[in-house]
């Protein structure tokens, strides 16, 4: 389900998308593969022994304080752990060592080689901070159970950071000083039922986001200095305009934020925090996704969504203008981390057929060095697939953007089946880039049609708001007209089309199976909902503050549990009569395991063939390598079986 604590503002647009912006060029094959050479079927196993690489937290260091090391989290041994990265390309030093739980990094202390790292318990989404000391053994900084935490930043002096928490009443996130040194703490700000954004690196200004609906969201500033920190509400306005907070920059004085208060995409403007003016920072023709700046100031980085792919842009404000940057290997960059002199940065590149790597640009040799290899070696990557962003209609006209990925060797002679892939949310994204679970499909043959149905965000805010409180509706045709497209494509097998989807993309998969059930050959639903009428009344406690924005775009069960029985497949799966697997973690938070076994045991009085696997060790999403490899397995088994297969019910 949608993350409401990232995604208070992601918007989309309704007019016809195909003059957005530039549709990309259909990518040619390799040259083997164009003259009929087979592309060889890799296990699941393949896929996912290339490794995931993540960097430290943006609101810690990434780099030691030496600038020798570089704080990563990595599964290389199945499971998350962090790691220490020379920077000189030396093999990555494991220093935690988890076999059960993923921990990922957080930062590195700013003056010695301690870390924080994060972790839950088996995917309950409880995470406790915790210190890995200098001696090898660790300090839980948030013990006990039934409350989350989260790491914030470091304060500018270095002897102290901050951690949010939410122990007091298990719902609001509370704000506490930690000391660097003792790891005492004080309570800095405790939260009435704001979303705490960010703290300036003084210690003196707190900026707070409270989203009303779906639509429309303030921001608010404490001055924590005064003898009465209350907080001041900053975005006064009329009408349903999104505010969110991005950062509050080096200088300690202005609050960068971002707002689609001045058209269809989100711009990032700037409010002084002492005088309250504000001014334009970074406007674009799409989204801007985030804004930040390093330490000192000096260098200013920004990402924009274009077209389901992240451009970053580095200015450097000392010299006014962009910093030119060695060439990096195609792809969308993310994680940009300065080291404490800044005169070197850490990034993530990221494409289709290239999982994420870590690479270090000396800015003033401006020189690269590449510091992973994430791909499996046994994995050529030619044989990988490169997406296509196209555009298709829906029932009524508007232009669906989507992800389209073709397996080598398919044609009008060797048409593929297909599946439409529905992403998470409601108004997540299919975006480019590496994932073991398509590249796996599509190596065993499977077109793949990633949909950016109505609701999706990264196209403005009219196209992101038109599934308000209609889900399972306009939406799932958006799905079905999927299906639609793919049939007009001649090395796509009109007759073995499925859908697949994780989350609320699990849920328009049972939707599409319940509503629709002659529309798609199968289905796989991955923790998907199947009764908002319980979902919608057990949200997790920490979601308390989004609750009021959640039941805007939803619904409140309150008053509309009539139409959320309507939509929900659990109350409709007689109807279901093509064969379907869902897939489930026993301690999913968001989406309840009873959700699952309650739609699986429904299915079977149809006598449809169904199929469940449950993870006990994994909650929405699943961190294991090991499951995750089972998950695929069954993916590619299931639709061998009842897609490609024999028994496929047409």
């Amino acid at each position: 389900m949608r993350n409401l604590r990232t995604q208070v503002f992601i918007g989309v647009l309704m007019i016809s998308l195909a003059a957005c912006g530039k549709q990309a060029e259909p990518i040619a094959e390799p040259e083997g593969l164009a003259h009929g050479i087979s592309t060889p079927q890799y296990s699941a196993e393949a896929f996912y022994q290339t490794t995931t690489y993540g960097m430290a937290s943006a609101g810690g260091f990434a780099f030691s304080d030496d600038g020798s090391g570089l704080l990563i989290s990595s599964d290389q041994t199945g499971v998350f752990n962090a790691y220490r990265l020379s920077v000189d390309g030396a093999d990555a030093i494991p220093l935690t060592s988890s076999d059960d739980n993923a921990i990922f990094a957080v930062s590195w202390f700013p003056v010695d080689d301690r870390i924080l790292y994060t972790y839950d318990s088996g995917g309950n989404e409880l995470y406790h901070v915790v210190a890995l000391e200098l001696d090898g053994t660790s300090s839980d900084l948030t013990p006990g159970e039934n409350h989350t935490a989260q790491f914030v930043r470091w304060h500018d002096d270095h002897q102290s950071f901050y951690i949010t928490t939410t122990e007091r009443n298990q719902r609001n996130f509370d704000l506490y000083r930690y000391s660097t040194d003792d790891y005492s703490r004080e309570l800095v700000f405790e939260n009435p039922g704001f979303a705490i954004a960010a703290v300036s690196g003084d210690g003196r200004w707190l900026a707070l986001d409270k989203p009303r609906t779906s639509a429309d969201s303030d921001i608010y500033i404490v001055d924590l200095s005064s003898e009465n920190p209350v907080p001041e509400l900053i975005t006064p306005h009329e009408g349903n305009i999104e505010y969110a907070t991005f950062t509050i920059q080096s200088d300690n004085r202005h609050l960068v934020y971002g707002t689609n208060e001045f058209g269809e995409f989100r711009q990032a403007w700037s409010h002084n925090l002492e005088t309250g003016e504000k001014s334009e920072l970074v406007v674009a023709d799409w989204d801007v996704s985030y804004v930040s700046n390093s330490g000192s100031g000096r260098y200013l980085t920004y990402g924009v969504n274009v077209d389901a792919r992240t451009e970053v842009t580095l200015r450097d404000l000392e010299a006014g203008k962009e910093a030119e940057l060695p060439k990096l290997p195609f792809g969308a960059i993310s994680n940009v981390r300065f080291s404490g002199d800044e005169s070197h940065i850490a990034l993530i590149v990221n494409a289709d057929n290239s999982p994420s790597n870590i690479h270090v640009i000396d800015l003033n040799e401006g020189n690269t060095r590449q510091l992973t290899d994430a791909l499996n070696p046994e994995i050529n990557q030619e044989h990988l697939v490169t997406s296509e962003v196209v555009r298709y209609k829906s029932f009524d006209g508007l232009q669906i953007p989507s992800i389209l990925y073709k397996p080598h060797g398919a044609s009008a002679a060797n048409p593929a089946p297909a599946l439409v892939l529905v992403h998470g949310g409601p108004g997540g994204q299919t975006r480019t880039g590496y994932r073991a679970m398509v590249q796996h499909l599509v190596n065993h043959g499977y077109a793949i049609l990633g949909a950016n149905n109505r609701g999706s965000s990264g196209y403005g805010k009219t196209f992101y708001h038109l599934d308000d409180k209609r889900h399972g509706e306009e939406d799932l045709q958006d799905i079905v007209y999927g299906r639609t497209y793919l049939e007009s494509l001649e090395w796509v097998d009109a007759k073995r089309i499925g859908v697949i989807g994780g989350s609320y993309g699990g849920y328009m998969v049972a939707a599409a199976l319940a509503f629709e059930p002659e529309v798609f050959d199968v289905g796989i639903d991955i923790f998907g909902v199947t009764n908002w009428v319980r979902t919608l009344e057990s949200i997790p406690p920490w979601w308390e503050d989004f609750k009021e924005a959640l039941y805007d775009e939803m619904g409140d069960p309150a008053t509309d549990a009539e139409r959320h029985r309507r939509i929900s497949p659990l109350f409709h799966a007689e109807n279901i009569v093509k064969p379907l697997l869902v897939i489930q973690g026993a301690n999913d938070p968001r989406v309840l395991q009873v959700e699952s076994d309650e739609l699986v045991a429904a299915v079977q009085k149809n006598e449809v063939p169904v199929e469940y696997v449950v993870f006990p060790d994994e909650g929405h999403g699943f961190t294991k390598r090991v499951n995750r490899i089972t998950a695929s397995d069954a993916y590619v088994r299931f639709l061998d079986t009842y897609l490609k297969g024999e028994e496929t019910v047409n």
